[in-house]
């Protein structure tokens, strides 16, 4: 049975000093430093009700691929509600974001169950939501648990506070989008979360064990992915097919299928969103879009199911080698988007100003400026991320082709695009580029491009 939590007693530090992530009011604890705009990296923790400001660019793409579900409908049809549990909710911010920023017209439809162990922590979160309520109320019936019967759950406008284990709070009920955010790896947490999910649902998955996943700590690697990784400059994107190919495995093995939407690195951290169907027949075909990525002599790399004894040297995997992004997704997931859902209006700010925010002109300019990169670069990328691409870092390419210096990023792209064929600067913190063009190709164009810049 879950544990209700709120009533009227202030936790701890209550209410600590105030900052604004989107269009949400957050409360942070006194000792934790007022973060800076788009920082990068883990944050010092500084203990329960703990917030990472490095996640805030995760947390808005989480209420934009939220928003475009019931928008578009992709997940369920416009009669149905989308139940979503955030299973390490922490302080709440996401869940809040997600009551807060997602236009009122959709929120009938969304069921959020907030759940933490830590209790200092859900107090912050659920006094936080009663303080500071969405613009528009929400209320909801119970409805019936996956075991027929009338839930329980009561719901503070349009939010379900309960303190339970996460592997408990996803095996308790259904759901057709779960959130697992836990600090470190996410390897534990994996069997329940994909079990708690309906038929068809969406599983989005933060791990920040970057040392694992990057392959520089292998006996790490080794252990929680049974994997080996080389250190290079596609560390960053065998991290993520890495994440991908172990859920996508586990799925397998409870006969679910997944269909990546959208997978990152980002600074501190790698950040999936999957679609999860069960399919017996597809899940069997796992092994179709697992394999190792093998570093070439003639090309930067190839992927292979099954590298031979000498590739196996120079390979990293096994990972996922399928496509990474959902085209019309995340082709959607663009800055005017993310503006448009996240970003305050001058009068929201000047109501907050006057509940105690801190909040200068600098500051609105800075957050707007971290909603644009929370989503920069993805939608023009995302139709070759949906399919085979070469990936290619801009400062390796001189070397490759024999040149004095890397071109610029745009020149580049517009030399390939004249070529007639597609490519995209990739979101990464390295100057990373997308393309089907092919190898050679792309060497060609570097030397064009150093030519007309020389």
């Amino acid at each position: 049975m879950a544990e209700g939590v709120g009533g009227e007693n202030h936790p701890t530090g209550w209410p600590g000093h105030m900052w604004l992530e989107g269009r949400t009011i957050v409360h942070m604890q006194d000792e934790q430093e007022r973060p800076t705009h788009m920082p990068r990296g883990p944050a010092k923790r500084t203990g329960p009700g703990f917030l990472n400001p490095a996640m805030a660019p995760a947390r808005t793409r989480s209420v934009m691929l939220l928003a475009d579900a019931l928008e578009h409908e992709w997940l369920v049809k416009s009669d149905r509600p989308i139940r979503a549990l955030d299973a390490l909710c922490a302080t709440g911010v996401r869940i809040r974001r997600w009551r807060n920023e997602i236009p009122a017209p959709l929120q009938h439809r969304l069921r959020i169950t907030a759940n933490d162990l830590d209790e200092f922590a859900l107090s912050w979160a659920a006094l936080s939501h009663k303080i500071h309520p969405p613009s528009e109320p929400v209320q909801h019936e119970p409805e019936d648990d996956r075991h027929g019967e009338k839930s329980t759950a009561v719901f503070d406008n349009g939010i379900h506070f309960q303190r339970l284990d996460a592997r408990m709070a996803m095996v308790d009920a259904a759901y057709q989008w779960v959130d697992l955010d836990p600090f470190g790896s996410p390897v534990q947490f994996l069997d329940a979360a994909l079990q708690s999910l309906s038929r068809t649902g969406v599983l989005e998955v933060t791990a920040t064990d970057t040392a694992a996943l990057t392959g520089s700590s292998p006996s790490s690697q080794a252990r929680r992915y049974q994997a080996k990784g080389v250190v290079d400059e596609y560390a960053h994107d065998d991290a993520v097919r890495l994440l991908l190919a172990t859920v996508a495995t586990t799925a397998a093995r409870l006969d679910k299928v997944v269909t990546p939407l959208l997978a990152l690195f980002d600074g501190h951290h790698v950040r999936i969103s999957l679609l999860v169907r069960t399919s017996k027949s597809e899940a069997t075909a796992i092994g179709k879009s697992i394999g190792w990525r093998v570093r070439g002599e003639g090309v930067p790399y190839e992927f292979v199911n099954h590298p031979s004894s000498e590739q196996l040297k120079k390979a990293s995997g096994p990972m996922w080698i399928g496509p990474m992004w959902h085209k019309e997704i995340a082709g959607r997931m663009t800055e005017e988007r993310a503006l448009e859902l996240c970003s305050p209006s001058n009068e929201e700010i000047e109501q907050l100003r006057t509940e105690g925010l801190v909040w200068n002109e600098e500051d609105v300019e800075h957050s707007a400026r971290e909603l644009r990169r929370s989503v920069r670069y993805i939608a023009d990328a995302a139709d070759l991320m949906s399919r085979e691409h070469l990936l290619l870092n801009l400062d390796a390419l001189p070397r490759l082709a024999g040149v004095g210096g890397a071109p610029k990023m745009e020149k580049l792209l517009a030399e390939l695009t004249g070529l007639g064929h597609a490519a995209a600067r990739y979101p990464d913190l390295e100057p990373m580029l997308v393309t089907d063009a092919p190898f050679e190709v792309v060497i060609e164009a570097v030397k064009s491009a150093r030519t007309s810049t020389d």
